[in-house]
């Protein structure tokens, strides 16, 4: 796929692969049916003049795009030849009632065992835009990644000019050794785990890093047209401003929601989080060619890949200049590394269209609230006497509502619907801290977390308000949340303790932008508002993945409604066992 990726300037190319390779087939009642197979295994690949063996669907690095339609049904068969246990996320889609299929190991499904498949069966409903699918077990994610993108219904336009080419553009990270290997080391020693050695742009890293210069990205253009960009933050740990020298982006879409269009020159993206952005070249050939750089945004105390990711915008050269000499490359300007006014100023200009095709269906009264605290904290060493890497000889761990996340040994879904929870998981994930104190200024003493695989149960359709409220145990720091299986509207954020007095009369219940991942800021809080309108239980963990392997992740169960179509549908037949 980094062949494929290293000068592609269209997506359509990818869409006549859509009509070339997946199986098509018309249902009866009128439903497009997708097929795709999903081999995966390993494969060698080279990058910054380290070869090694890792995981890829296909062989291809990153793995393939899946393109549908809003409507289709998508049928994915997943064979695992590979000596790891494997699931595959489908990071955005609602999964309306079809919960087998999100993919989270242990949440939904049991893995996919080596020599084994499993198909996964769902329909998009009501949703068009850029995703993407990733592996969602331990550190998998590194190298199994690709978009996942869904057009609008034929005949259906984009709520804005359409492009002349369509592009994916999906930023990761590149680690030397085997991030496997990194992430069990850490847990065993309890220990921050080693970073990434490159960011990369669709699988290549660019000439800023050594032995890399072959490794570039490149993206070909034509003077006086439009192009969209199709960002994916698939990056494992690392938040990211992004920004192309001397031209301006307009950002029309965030997470498969088109948005009130806007102009910027540089961007900020979590992993999990998707922008479109359409970028207009300029009128002439420029006689230069331009970087398109991206770096991490931090805000944590620990250490962190500090380098910087390029691929080039290169123009056509006119046929009326037959020998050009060396063009001038030019370099944009990011903001520093622990920018938060600027990543501040940029969410708070994301809004949702909220027109009569586009609405902003904000639940506007509210069944339930939550106040869950999200940050970094501490658990003992495994054995008596140890000493571990982590704060004052101890672990690193994190937790929801300081309850640190044990991943259940058979998947959580299974269990209620099966009846068979008992001595599995327990419904009563606490609705807010059991101790209050001053979030974000001084840390308690005590950073010692409680472990446990709770849930939090929820009858069908209700309207639910959470807050989640970052601390400064172990350092303040910003988390990326991802909600599995719903949308929600991001209502209001702020910097230190939320106030419930005071800072609900500033929410945005006209417009507020929906997302299915979000930035917990740095110091302080955000409120998102969501309605449970579909049944199964659904995952919620940071997306920094080192912080879901220290246990910042719960669920939620959603019940059953009392109609046929708000139930869960049974199991399928192919549904992996543990």
């Amino acid at each position: 796929m980094g062949e494929i990726f290293r000068s592609i300037t269209s997506i359509g190319v990818l869409i006549l692969a859509l009509c070339v390779f997946p199986g098509f087939v018309l249902s009866e009642n009128g439903v497009t049916t997708r097929h795709y197979k999903f081999n995966i295994q390993m494969k060698n690949v080279a990058r910054l003049c380290h070869t090694k063996s890792m995981v890829t669907v296909n062989g291809k690095f990153p793995g393939p795009p899946v393109m549908a339609r809003e409507g289709d049904r998508l049928l994915i068969e997943v064979v695992n030849h590979v000596p790891h246990n494997i699931s595959i996320h489908w990071h955005g889609i609602r999964q309306l009632r079809s919960g087998w299929a999100d993919g989270p190991a242990y949440i939904t499904q049991c893995p996919i065992q080596t020599g084994q498949s499993y198909v996964y069966n769902f329909t998009v409903v009501g949703q068009r835009g850029t995703l993407w699918w990733h592996a969602h077990i331990s550190w998998l994610r590194s190298t199994l990644y690709g978009p996942l993108i869904i057009l609008p219904k034929q005949g259906t336009p984009y709520p804005f000019a359409k492009p002349y080419k369509e592009v994916p553009i999906i930023f990761g990270e590149w680690f030397n050794s085997d991030p496997e290997a990194i992430i069990s080391q850490a847990l065993q020693t309890g220990g921050g785990p080693n970073v990434s050695d490159a960011y990369t742009i669709n699988g290549l890293p660019g000439p800023l890093y050594n032995c890399s210069a072959k490794d570039t990205f490149k993206l070909k253009v034509k003077p006086g047209r439009t192009y969209l960009l199709r960002l994916i933050n698939a990056a494992l740990n690392d938040e990211l401003f992004f920004s192309i020298a001397n031209h301006t982006l307009k950002i029309v879409e965030a997470d498969a929601i088109y948005v009130k269009p806007f102009e910027t020159e540089t961007l900020v993206i979590t992993p999990g989080q998707t922008t479109n952005v359409l970028l207009k070249t300029k009128s002439h050939f420029p006689n230069a060619s331009f970087f398109m750089t991206a770096r991490p945004y931090v805000t944590g105390q620990g250490t962190f890949d500090n380098s910087t990711v390029a691929g080039i915008l290169k123009y056509e050269i006119p046929s009326n200049i037959p020998h050009m000499k060396k063009l001038q490359l030019f370099k944009p300007s990011l903001p520093a590394l622990n920018d938060t006014n600027f990543v501040t100023n940029f969410t708070n200009k994301l809004r949702s269209l909220a027109t009569p095709q586009f609405p902003a269906n904000v639940p506007k009264n509210v069944n339930k609230r939550f106040f869950f605290t999200i940050g970094l904290g501490t658990s003992p060493c495994d054995k008596k006497n140890q000493t571990c890497q982590g704060p004052n000889g101890t672990k690193f761990s994190a937790s929801v509502n300081n309850v640190s996340f044990i991943q259940p040994n058979t998947a959580l879904l299974q269990a209620h619907y099966f009846g068979q929870s008992n001595g599995l998981y327990s419904p009563d994930f606490p609705i807010n801290p059991l101790h209050w104190f001053n979030y974000t200024g001084n840390p308690p003493n005590n950073t010692m977390v409680s472990n446990g695989t709770k849930l939090m149960v929820l009858p069908f359709n209700t309207s639910v308000e959470l807050i989640m409220q970052d601390t400064s145990i172990l350092g303040a720091e910003s988390h990326p949340l991802h909600l599995h299986g719903f949308n929600f509207f991001v209502v209001g954020q702020g910097f230190g303790n939320f106030d419930p007095n005071k800072d609900p009369n500033n929410f945005n219940l006209v417009d507020p932008i929906e997302r299915n991942t979000v930035g917990v800021p740095s110091g302080g809080w955000v409120a998102i508002r969501f309605l449970a309108d579909n049944p199964g239980v659904w995952f919620m963990h940071c997306h920094l993945e080192v912080h879901t392997s220290w246990g910042l992740k719960m669920a939620w169960l959603v019940l059953d409604g009392k109609l046929p179509n708000q139930k869960l549908l049974p199991p399928p037949a192919d549904l992996p066992k543990c």
